[in-house]
């Protein structure tokens, strides 16, 4: 809805106060249809040149973020810790443990939280690491160095589609001025026109460039904005991950590894202490 609302107020304030200075909209519907097909065209096709399958998959799908903000809220931060807090527990009988790592979809732990589940790559952080850990490969600065490296490089993956976004928006000015151009060339055609008709003539070339920039600045720079900052703030998730484990292996008592993965969170998604804690009492009951 943030983003929705943002996008409003971004066309309500440029056209309205265009049209409040006297301005005629006439003139710029006449010209849209054109100049967007040459600006957004061009675009478009600039984008496909430089990207692969995979990254315009993926900068498609990314664009429901600027509207649907985050993935990984107060509630999911809670319960990794309240996971996390169980599979430890359950180092203490390496049998016990296989059992969830080898199979976590057959796991009851990990069945409890499907949100967390569902994502691959969190299921992964957390079974490969543990797994390690029992094969005797549990340093814990090596350990620490391994998830690091594998964690910036999931990072990277995603800004793909930002890194494309932020590509078309500093394109899409030129493209404008490309699309003025081709109306100023339409206008030279036509100079033995009377000055009314090439007035509205070169007002509609005027449009491209308008169009142009106001798309950059207006539109594609901040979602692609916008989409880094969401990832930025869910891959905090994975990092938790990382923190939580890492504490494990100091061998630090399950309630303390937990509580380092809280005071690690950010705080607008910080679960409180108390409620980590009645959350944690709960799973110790239903074990």
């Amino acid at each position: 809805m943030v983003g929705i609302a943002g996008i409003c107020i971004v066309f309500a304030m440029v056209f309205g106060g265009y049209l409040f200075a006297g301005g005629q909209l006439g003139i710029i519907l006449h010209a849209l249809p054109h100049e967007m097909i040459i600006i957004l065209g061009a675009a478009l096709g600039a984008f496909v040149i430089s990207s692969d399958m995979a990254t315009i998959r993926h900068t498609l799908s990314d664009i429901a973020k600027v509207f649907r903000g985050p993935r990984w809220k107060t509630r999911d931060y809670q319960d990794l810790l309240c996971l996390m807090f169980q599979l430890i527990r359950a180092r203490a009988n390496p049998v016990e443990l296989d059992g969830h790592i080898e199979d976590p979809g057959a796991s009851p732990i990990f069945g409890a939280y499907p949100r967390i589940l569902a994502d691959a790559e969190a299921v992964s952080l957390i079974c490969d690491t543990l797994r390690s850990a029992s094969m005797n490969y549990d340093d814990p600065h090596q350990v620490e160095e391994v998830l690091t490296k594998r964690i910036e490089k999931t990072y990277e993956n995603a800004q793909h589609s930002s890194h494309a976004l932020r590509n078309m928006a500093d394109g899409l000015p030129a493209l404008g001025i490309v699309a003025a151009v081709l109306g100023v060339i339409k206008t030279m055609a036509s100079i033995d026109q009377p000055p009314e008709v090439l007035g509205r003539m070169i007002g509609g070339a005027l449009v491209g460039t308008f169009m142009g920039v106001f798309l950059a600045y207006g539109i594609v720079g901040p979602f692609a904005a916008r989409v880094k900052a969401v990832i930025d703030a869910d891959q905090t998730f994975y990092n938790l991950i990382r923190e939580v484990m890492v504490a494990a292996l100091h061998n630090h008592a399950a309630n303390v590894c937990v509580e380092v993965g809280r005071q690690n969170t950010p705080a607008p998604v910080r679960p409180s202490y108390n409620a980590l804690e009645g959350a944690l009492r709960a799973t110790k009951q239903a074990a």
